[in-house]
Formats: structure tokens, sequence, C-alpha cells
């Protein structure tokens, strides 16, 4: 942490509304009163006729350590892992509500470092940071409340039997930048170093999701908690059985770089989370702009989930990451 000046609750949320602005598009008051205020027929883009939103919290130690990432990276990290949650409805979005806490030794230059990397993130997703809350607290803190619109909010719950499985991104590099990232080894491999940008600069895939909802898919999620896991959650709410591709997986992510953390690419592909690609359903034959097939549901087996390598199936465990478990 750098030590420096530490200035009042007050003179900070001066400071939000300097960085962020008084307005944002769409929005009749943002930052500096009590709520934001919204006319969602004006701020919503052609055909949008339906809000979602969604909250997400980035908690230190427990999503992210401060001596893997710059505060810069934890701010733009929180606020697109938030961001990927409308992705995964196919929404656009049109709002950021952010509530901070910090605790009370953490300095200006800090606080700003954490603010601008929000505000990063709201600029590249075209939307902008409306309000929030700051508190005290013993570790960092960030809890992002996202808003957006959509014409059609794609459900975990609409895939079908007969439909394939597609993905959009790349599976592995977040995971295998996280294990580079701790390893305190000097890294200048190029696809290492992708890698490390994977964890800490994801990028919610906003337009891929838009795209597919134009194109005709019946179901998506983001994959924050693993491939197998994500896709799990999508068989058992559609109540189907899903069978990846294991070579059209293993196309999802890199061998080279996984031989470099010594991590099984095929491992890596099903467990590592937090590459917010996204995983959609669609008729056979449907072209999802940007997705690749790597599966296909059928009718509910006794699993929800297998993976086929040369005409052979076998389970895979749903496993991913459980703040509980």
């Amino acid at each position: 942490m750098t030590e420096g000046k530490r200035s009042s609750e007050h003179t900070r949320i001066r400071i939000l509304r300097e960085l962020f602005g008084d307005t944002a598009p769409g929005f009749d008051v943002a930052l500096g009163d009590d709520c934001a205020v919204l006319s969602p027929v004006r701020s919503a883009p052609v055909q949008a006729t339906r809000i979602v939103w969604s909250v997400d919290s980035s908690v230190e130690g427990t999503h992210f350590r401060r001596d893997l990432m710059t505060l810069e990276d934890v701010g733009y990290r929180a606020t697109m892992a938030a961001l990927s949650d409308l992705a995964a409805m196919g929404a656009q979005p049109t709002g950021i509500v952010s509530a901070l806490i910090l605790p009370t030794n953490l300095s200006d230059e800090d606080f700003f470092s954490i603010v601008r990397g929000q505000r990063e993130a709201a600029a590249d997703a075209r939307t902008a940071i409306v309000g929030g809350n700051l508190a005290r607290g013993d570790e960092i803190s960030i809890t992002t409340s996202v808003l957006g619109v959509t014409d059609r909010p794609l459900l975990r719950s609409g895939a079908r039997e007969g439909e394939a499985l597609y993905i959009a991104g790349e599976l592995g590099y977040a995971a295998v930048g996280l294990r580079l990232a701790g390893s305190g080894k000097r890294i200048d491999d190029p696809l290492a170093l992708r890698a490390l940008e994977a964890y800490r600069r994801p990028r919610a895939r906003l337009d891929d999701g838009v795209l597919a909802v134009r194109a005709g898919a019946t179901s998506m999620i983001d994959v924050s908690d693993g491939l197998a896991a994500d896709s799990g959650h999508v068989a058992n709410e559609s109540n189907v059985t899903i069978i990846l591709d294991e070579e059209a997986v293993l196309a999802t992510t890199s061998t080279r770089l996984c031989a470099l953390a010594q991590r099984d690419a095929l491992e890596v592909a099903l467990t590592g989370g937090e590459d917010y690609a996204l995983l959609a359903t669609a008729p056979e034959g449907t072209t999802l702009p940007g997705f690749t097939r790597i599966g296909r549901c059928v009718a509910r087996l006794e699993e929800p989930l297998y993976i086929e390598a040369g005409g052979e199936m076998r389970r895979v465990t749903a496993a991913g990451f459980d703040h509980f478990g």
C-alpha cells in the first residue's frame, strides 16, 4: 500500500464526481444525489424492451491479491467481471453503480488507482459509472451493480435437445496467468504476458452477447467458474445433458501456454475460471458470429456433462470455484 495523503469521504466523493462526470447518457441525474435517475425509454437502444441488472463483489484476499496486480487492475477487473453478467444475457450496459469499502489507511494515490481502473473499464464497455457509496473496512471490497437493456434476455434454461454448444473466447488463459503471477518469476514470453493480461484485465464480451441474441441463440452463460461448472449450470437449468467435443475444447486454449505453467491443457480448459468467455446454445447449423462449436445437447442422461473423444464418452465432474466449498 502506498503511504501518502488520505482525504475525507466527502473530498473523495467530490473527486469521484470530477473523474466520472456529473451526468451520463440516458441519465437525468447521475453522481451527486441520493440516487441516479434514469429515463429507460430515452436510454435504451432501439428494440431494447427489457431491463436487466446484476451485482458482483470483488473482495481482497478472495478475488484478488495486491501483490499480483496493480490497484488500477483491481478496479478494472472488478468492473469487467460485473459487466460480463450483462454479456451473458445478451444485454447492452446503460450504467454502473459501485460501492467501495476501503481501509482507513488507504492513500489517495491508491484510491485514485482503483477508480481510474473502474473508469477505464466503463469506457471500454461504452458506459459510465453513475453512482455508488464509500465506506471503511478492514480490506478493499468493490461491489459493482450493472444495469443493461435487451429485447430478449438469454437465460441458462433455454437449451434444448438437438442443439449445439458454442463458445466465444479462449479458455485457461486467466488461470495460467494467475499461476504465473504468483510464481515470482520474471515473465518475458509473449504468450505468458498475454495470460497475465487475461487474468489482470479480462474483457466482458458484450458485443458477442448482443450478436448471439440477434443470431438466434437459445441460452447463454459466461465462463467465470470454469467451462465444466458453467456448462453444467446450463445443462441442469435446461434439463439436458451437454456432451463436449474434446478436440474442440482443446482448441480453445494453448497447450504451449499450459506447459509453461506445468498444467494439463484439458484440465485448465475445463476448470480454469475467470476467462469470461461466453457459452451459448443454438439449433445445429446456426451461425453465431464470433462463436465456435464445442459440443452438443442431448436428452437428459445420468449425468449433466460428458466429454467425447474418439467416439468414447466419459463423465465430467462439473467442479468450479465455490465460495463456500
